[in-house]
């Protein structure tokens, strides 16, 4: 079995897991499946559930695509890959919750390759997870970052926790707002050093997403919650929208390699509005969130 297969095999089962435990936290509803090819190689299986009793719109997609020449976004930023063909496989997650007090959340894990005259000549590992709270809970947050660390510990620990982290607080910043996504987690990108420590690596976070988060459904989803959360919850979300259309350059190379738009699309939410000007009330739980929306030593602070 060569390595790529190996890669594709954990990330099919990865999707088929996830969405398992996405029902099971939900209760009610079901994942819909839409198998879906792609011209110019490859397909995938964009899975959707919606109006649930936890989730109102959860989203998890496999792809496994290929093309015989990169974007000029990818090219640009390695020349040494022009005109190279190239195959990329991964699972990619957002899920939307109803409860305004359940964060959104996403997470990645994805494989890439580069082929010239059919030998490889780039391959690399990328991936992570992070956490968008509308109203923050420190118990949430602590959990979240403590899982993220601990999956971290055989890769290097505590140094590959805190380059991770701030990875991920440096690329979820929305820079035409100066504020984090959330309140972080793990990103890494062009991890390339041996493949089978960067396999586990990469194993340990697609499995550390369901110990980081299923925790928070539990706790959170049944908090008694009205019409001024929803309309935060709403608001916020728009946030969202602004950075995966705006910032984010898994869209930006999915839509310039002609990737599917439908699943690429599949992470905004099903609901979102804008304000002009909104300030929240000073003092009040929507004001708080601020204090959340920078880069901060989580587990130094609130552990």
């Amino acid at each position: 079995m060569s390595d790529f297969t190996r890669v594709r095999d954990y990330l099919t089962g990865l999707q088929d897991r996830i969405c398992t435990a996405v029902e099971g936290a939900d209760g009610a509803a079901r994942f819909a499946e839409d198998a879906w090819q792609r011209p110019e190689g490859g397909g995938g299986r964009t899975r959707i559930l919606r109006e649930g009793a936890v989730f109102e719109q959860a989203g998890v997609g496999f792809s496994d695509v290929s093309g015989s020449a990169l974007p000029p976004s990818a090219s640009a930023a390695r020349p040494e890959l022009a005109g190279a063909s190239w195959r990329a496989v991964g699972v990619s997650l957002v899920l939307h919750p109803r409860n305004p007090y359940l964060p959104a959340t996403h997470a990645n894990v994805r494989h890439f390759r580069a082929m010239r005259d059919g030998e490889t000549v780039a391959w690399w590992f990328g991936g992570g997870f992070d956490l968008t709270p509308f109203y923050p809970f420190d118990e949430d947050v602590l959990h979240w970052h403590r899982t993220a660390r601990a999956l971290c510990e055989p890769f290097g620990g505590a140094e590959r926790y805190a380059a991770h982290k701030r990875w991920c607080d440096e690329y979820f910043l929305l820079k035409h707002r100066n504020e984090t996504r959330g309140v972080g987690g793990l990103f890494f990108d062009d991890l390339h050093g041996d493949f089978e420590r960067d396999f586990a690596y990469q194993r340990a976070v697609g499995d550390g997403f369901l110990d980081a988060y299923l925790p928070l459904v539990e706790r959170r989803k049944a908090t008694p919650s009205g019409e001024r959360e929803r309309q935060f919850q709403l608001y916020r979300r728009g946030r969202y929208v602004e950075f995966n259309l705006v910032l984010d350059r898994g869209t930006l190379f999915g839509l310039q390699s002609g990737g599917r738009t439908e699943s690429i699309l599949m992470s905004l939410p099903p609901l979102v509005r804008w304000e002009y000007g909104f300030v929240p009330e000073p003092g009040s739980a929507e004001a708080r969130l601020a204090e959340y929306l920078r880069a901060r030593d989580w587990l130094a602070e609130l552990g």
